[in-house]
């Protein structure tokens, strides 16, 4: 009987050693997390966006949606569009514009919505103006340069209510949106067409809001209030991620609820907003809350078109490219939603 102990122990022992380290085993592989799919996303390092990428990642929102947002931020606009067709970055905020040239060139960039928010005419408080008309011969700060989305559409605009477009009948200088509010605040600039939270910037100043941008629409014959920018990824990526994708817009939306709804969020915000004082923050959160998408169906798509047709016709090929219309494929048809009453 011992010997028949003696010859089975060294085994039994061997084998309860191996089970332990098989029990072990299952139970660190259990306790690791599998790591989320990375999204790297490419920013302005200053630009209004990081407001809401900072509530997805102050909330969890990626790790709530199964991925792991990485923001890349960068210098200038130009840089987010190397970045992404140099492979840097799997997304970054643009226009449909961009998105509808690269498609005209074979490149499978698309574009889902952002924001509406848009900027205005502003004016001096003792400028006199009171109407378009009024800017007649006078200066106009205008950001952006002379093909920006908004300069085209306000001059579409004048030339079928003045029959003249506003770039010959005022004396636009092209300047950075920072100088702009500078020269407004100082008088030099009677008038200013300057991006959102610029514009923003202004009305906290006391500077008069002339027209939106938005509000030019319709008499162009655009019934929506149509977001300028958008998330832009290549539609192959989103193809080979599409958990990803669906993932980041979901929690895109949940931040922007939160942003609406929440006024406690905008104190978590406010070292973001660099705002002078509460009435600057407060008509920043405003004019941010007033570009919130709570809905986007294929209406939107078509005002979409129409805009980029008239924009087109006046900017031509140096703004557009060969493209005559809005390339197909532009906007990301999962962006689209069916429920929207």
């Amino acid at each position: 009987m011992n010997a028949i102990a003696d010859k089975w122990k060294p085994h039994t022992v061997k084998n309860c050693v191996l089970c332990g380290a098989g029990l072990l085993g299952l139970w660190l592989a259990s306790s690791v997390s599998y790591a989320a799919e990375p999204l790297r996303l490419g920013v302005l390092k200053f630009g209004t966006v990081n407001w809401e990428l900072s509530v997805i990642k102050d909330r969890k929102l990626d790790e709530k949606y199964g991925f792991e947002l990485e923001v890349v931020p960068l210098a200038a606009k130009n840089a987010t569009h190397v970045a992404i067709q140099g492979g840097a970055v799997d997304m970054i905020v643009s226009d449909w514009i961009w998105v509808s040239r690269q498609r005209s060139n074979q490149r499978d960039y698309t574009f889902a919505p952002y924001s509406t928010a848009a900027g205005s005419v502003m004016v001096h408080p003792n400028s006199g103006i009171e109407t378009l008309d009024d800017l007649k011969d006078k200066r106009i700060g205008v950001a952006g340069g002379p093909v920006d989305k908004s300069w085209l559409l306000l001059s579409a605009y004048t030339r079928k209510i003045l029959g003249e477009p506003v770039e010959t009948m005022t004396q636009p200088s092209f300047a950075a949106p920072p100088l702009i509010n500078e020269l407004m605040a100082s008088g030099e600039f009677p008038s200013a067409l300057n991006y959102w939270h610029y514009s923003a910037r202004l009305k906290a100043l006391g500077m008069v809001e002339l027209i939106k941008v938005s509000d030019l629409l319709e008499t162009l014959g655009i019934e929506k209030e149509i977001p300028l920018i958008g998330w832009v990824f290549h539609t192959s990526w989103a193809q080979e991620n599409p958990d990803v994708i669906r993932g980041f817009l979901a929690a895109s939306r949940e931040a922007q609820k939160i942003m609406l709804n929440d006024d406690s969020v905008w104190d978590f915000l406010r070292p973001l907003l660099k705002a002078e004082d509460d009435v600057i923050a407060e008509f920043l959160r405003d004019s941010f809350r007033e570009g919130i998408i709570e809905c986007f169906d294929e209406s939107y798509g078509r005002a979409i078109a129409a805009a980029f047709d008239i924009i087109s016709e006046i900017g031509g090929r140096k703004l557009v490219g060969d493209s005559s219309a809005l390339a197909e494929g532009t906007i990301w048809p999962a962006s689209f939603d069916r429920n929207c009453s």
